[in-house]
């Protein structure tokens, strides 16, 4: 019998994502979970979209009046290396849903721009940050909680083989 996988369904709102793209996104998202050794099926959900599209949801959902590059909505209240378990498998389907992710394509192109780097690392990059989120990580207190994410991104963007260039410093800013 085959293991059951993640099932991580890609959804977008705007033109230009293809089959290709989408498998990257499951790539460096089940990359992420292996990372940090999330050993059972889960469920994430990816929706593409446009800054206005990320502006309302941002909106809707945290009352923040302004688009931003990525939103990410855990399903659970986790703290860094403390899992969901197989018992917090949706018993219809048998995953974990860790939650849901969002991406401004559109922030996307302009932050590569800005760092410097490809449409793909920048996209790989708040996928990642955005996996971290789901399984409680946070960088809120610009000291050893964001260094550990800091860190742990970094990890997981040189399994992916999209380590940044020495030279280039991230933004404190980044992600939400």
């Amino acid at each position: 019998m085959m293991a059951k996988r993640h099932y991580i369904p890609v959804t977008a709102d705007v033109p230009g994502i293809n089959d290709g793209l989408r498998a990257f996104l499951r790539k460096a998202i089940r990359t992420a979970l292996a990372a940090e050794g999330v050993a059972f099926p889960c469920e994430v959900d990816v929706l593409l979209t446009s800054d206005l599209g990320i502006h309302q949801i941002n909106r809707d959902m945290r009352q923040v009046d302004r688009p931003t590059d990525v939103l990410s909505f855990p399903e659970f209240d986790l703290s860094p290396g403390i899992l969901p378990g197989p018992e917090d498998a949706d018993p219809g389907t048998g995953l974990v849903p860790l939650g849901d992710m969002v991406i401004s394509m559109e922030r996307v192109q302009v932050q590569a721009k800005e760092y410097g780097h490809s449409n793909r690392r920048e996209l790989a990059y708040l996928t990642v940050h955005s996996v971290l989120h789901l399984l409680g990580y946070d960088h809120l207190d610009e000291g050893p909680q964001k260094a550990r994410m800091r860190g742990r991104e970094e990890a997981i963007m040189a399994e992916l083989g999209l380590s940044r260039a020495p030279s280039k410093e991230t933004s404190p800013g980044r992600g939400e």
